[in-house]
């Protein structure tokens, strides 16, 4: 009898059985009736029960929550289709092994849990020697099938209701994949940028082989009409073999005019572009991703027309760990892949001082002790590009290179560096470096931040101080095109906690004697991000942004100079225009970047009692970078001063404003920026302006370097130049450590101040 059906009491009847909830009275004769009803009714269940067990036929669905699930009232309790459908196709004589006990069929295999786990389906789980809960389902198995053992702790994906294996042929096998098969490389050929590409559009192409391809990025685009246009290439060799002299070829919409380039030959021809490589990446080794750029004028880029790889170099790295040690570029498993070597090149470090600290007074940079000094240094970059390092130690040896700026007489090291990065390193998060772990394989096992305290290390012992630049908020070598000091996600607090970060850590180190606080601000009167100059507290007032700046750095270190460069334009009528209203390029004066220090006769920087840490930094270029007005006519030192220098940054320096430190100068020692040169090379001499000269690296497109391709021969033209305005006493170099000498044959600034 159903649960739900009960019989209401007849009051004539004279049994009464007790219920729990009433008496149901029954006469005697009624009880004897309804014993052998009872009796054959669970007689003629016994029957069904065992043929529904041995499969005879199967009782109908009764289930009101899952209609499909078969269930039976026998004292055993309810059996789950899956069960009975597992035990349907248990194969005798199932293979064993020994010491293994026959797992339940219905569980996969070492899990002991349902196929449906009860987390993602909803259903009760079924552990081994537990019957189902009813509305468990499993789909049928054909018979004979064996399930493959799943790995330990394997979860099976949910199996939609209703699909149905495909039934394998009998004795099917699956075609074995030779060892080190790879998919077919995509067809060769020209790729056609679309012509409204924008900003962050990537494209690819590959040579004919599927070995070499190029990944090209619309990087930024800028000026009126984006007359500007920064392509970054990536070359990938995803081959084992080390692959040379690769050439690129590009297509434009009419004839490029090359901006700047770097990392790369660049050959116009009509409206082609022919890339190839420089020495130092000449050969791209198996998987190495190597970085080439470029920025052209007026055009846009309409093709890559063609990959081609000239030869293949036999040797084929088959141990991954000697693989990496021949990398250039990209080491990204440096750390755990090869182990530190001998460093016969390292200098010892000696002890950290505090006497070398400098401070202003007049227009003259001075010691302790009151002894005008002169900074004649240099740049070096890397540690703003993503290369986390500096540039070129794909190369060249860093303590070699260290060690010969020293040696040449450079005794300032100025460090391109970004905010962005210096924000990983404060966050614990340092990134790994890139640099050729054969050559400076006692950086392996280093990340950037521990190579950059190496690097202090070995400057403090060469007698070479360093300062500190902030060349762009974002790590990209091309990052100080942006105009401002904040750039995404990098804001003006993280700007400023980046600089207080470093002079927090470095604060009882007087290797790291100044901070420029931030590389070339600049903007044009119609562009919507632009420096301005005066004296409100406008976001993007430079003016207002280096005193806070400034204060960053002097309140965790109060011993270091802080440098503020100029922007690049200024208003001819600051009464008028003093809030840069205007965007008529004609109510403006105009200056390279970071060169237009005007502001400074009508707000100049007030950093209070830390004025006399504040060093005025302008920049300056000839010809070859820029053809400015200047240098239209034939010019000459005269027409300098007159039409650019005075007016712009010089006298600071006649009106004994402040010191004046050149941060970047430079070029191609060819006509008509050799001229050029060789004016400000006199300003300088005359005056003692403190300068660094743009650039030890060789892959500075739009000037050159100092040293040639292979990051170790220097231009000894160019050096000899520059030799020129180097702070020297008696024929020897003149460092600003008073105790070690500059190099292996300078002076102490001790002995240089006799």
């Amino acid at each position: 009898m159903a649960e739900n059906e009960s019989r209401k009491p007849n009051k004539e009847e004279s049994i009464g059985i007790e219920t729990g909830l009433e008496t149901n009275v029954i006469t005697n004769d009624s009880a004897r009736r309804y014993k052998w009803i009872f009796v054959a009714i669970c007689a003629l269940l016994a029957i069904l029960i065992a043929m529904n067990v041995l499969g005879v036929f199967r009782i109908a669905p009764h289930s009101e929550d899952d209609p499909e699930a078969w269930y039976n009232d026998s004292d055993t309790g309810r059996e789950t289709q899956a069960v009975v459908a597992a035990r349907e196709t248990q194969t005798p004589g199932a293979e064993t092994k020994p010491g293994e006990s026959r797992k339940d069929p219905t569980q996969p295999a070492e899990t002991g849990k349902n196929v449906d786990s009860p987390k993602e389906s909803g259903a009760a789980e079924v552990k081994p020697g537990e019957v189902a809960p009813e509305g468990t389902k499993a789909e049928p198995v054909p018979e004979g099938t064996k399930a493959e053992p799943v790995p330990e702790g394997t979860k099976a994906e949910p199996v939609p209701e209703g699909t149905k294996a495909e039934p394998v042929p009998e004795g099917t096998k699956a075609e074995p994949v030779p060892e080190g098969t790879k998919a077919e490389p995509k067809p060769a050929g020209p790729v056609v940028i679309p012509a409204k590409s924008k900003k962050g559009a990537t494209f690819t192409a590959t040579d004919k082989d599927g070995q070499l391809s190029v990944v090209i990025t619309l990087a930024d685009q800028w000026g009126e009409g984006n007359a500007f246009t920064k392509y970054d290439m990536k070359l990938n060799n995803a081959s084992k073999k080390d692959l040379s002299d690769w050439v690129i070829e590009l297509t434009f919409a009419k004839a490029p005019v090359l901006d700047q380039s770097w990392s790369g030959t660049f050959s116009p021809s009509g409206n082609k572009l022919v890339i190839s490589p420089v020495d130092y990446n000449r050969t791209v080794m198996a998987g190495q991703s190597p970085d080439v750029g470029f920025i052209v004028n007026g055009t846009t880029l309409t093709e890559i027309t063609s990959v081609s790889v000239g030869k293949a170099v036999a040797s084929v790295n088959q141990n991954p760990q000697n693989q990496n040690q021949n990398q250039n570029q990209n080491n990204q498993n440096q750390n755990n892949q090869n182990q530190p070597k001998p460093n016969p090149g390292k200098k010892e470090v000696p002890a950290l001082s505090q006497d070398d600290w400098l401070s202003v007074s007049g227009n003259q940079i001075v010691d302790a002790a009151g002894n005008p000094v002169w900074l004649t240094g240099c740049n070096w970059f890397g540690y703003n590009t993503g290369t986390n390092t500096f540039d070129g130690l794909w190369a060249c040896d860093l303590n070699s290179s260290l060690a010969a700026i020293a040696d040449h007489g450079f005794n300032l090291l100025r460090v391109p560096i970004s905010a962005e990065l210096i924000l990983q390193w404060k966050a614990g998060k340092a990134p790994s470096a890139n640099f050729n772990n054969a050559t400076n394989s006692y950086l392996v096992g280093m990340n950037s931040l521990e190579i950059w305290d190496y690097v202090v290390g070995q400057c403090h012992a060469n007698g070479l101080k360093i300062l500190i630049d902030i060349h762009s908020a974002k790590t990209d070598a091309m990052g100080h095109m942006k105009p401002l000091w904040v750039d995404g996600n990098i804001t003006e607090k993280d700007y400023l906690d980046a600089l207080a970060w470093m002079a927090d850590r470095y604060k009882n180190d007087d290797t790291i004697v100044a901070y420029d606080l931030k590389n070339e601000p600049h903007g044009k009167p119609f562009e919507s991000e632009k420096a301005i100059w005066n004296n409100s507290k406008d976001a993007n007032n430079w003016k207002y942004i280096a005193e806070k700046a400034a204060n960053a750095v002097l309140s965790k270190n109060p011993n270091v100079l802080v440098l503020v460069e100029g922007i690049e334009i200024y208003p001819i009528d600051i009464k008028k225009n003093g809030n840069y209203a205007s965007t008529n390029e004609k109510d403006y004066f105009f200056n390279w970047w970071g060169g237009n220090l005007r502001g400074v006769k009508d707000a100049p920087v007030n950093l209070g009692k830390f004025q006399n840490k504040l060093v005025y930094s302008p920049h300056d270029y000839g010809p070859s970078v820029y053809k400015q007005p200047w240098f239209d006519k034939a010019y000459t030192f005269d027409t300098l001063m007159q039409d650019c220098w005075m007016d712009n940054w010089f006298y600071i320096h006649k009106q004994n404003i402040a010191p004046l430190l050149i941060g970047e100068w430079g070029g191609f020692m060819t006509e008509p920026n050799l001229t050029w040169m060789t004016h400000l090379r006199r300003l300088i001499k005359e005056n003692k302006l403190h300068h660094t000269f743009w650039c030890f690296n060789s892959n500075s497109g739009d000037t050159g370097g100092l040293v040639l391709d292979d990051f170790k021969t220097w231009d000894e033209a160019k050096y000899k130049f520059v030799k020129e305005v180097l702070w020297q006493k008696g024929g020897k170099f003149v460092g600003l450590d008073h105790k070690i000498p500059l190099g292996e044959n300078g002076l102490t600034l001790t002995q240089g101040v006799k």
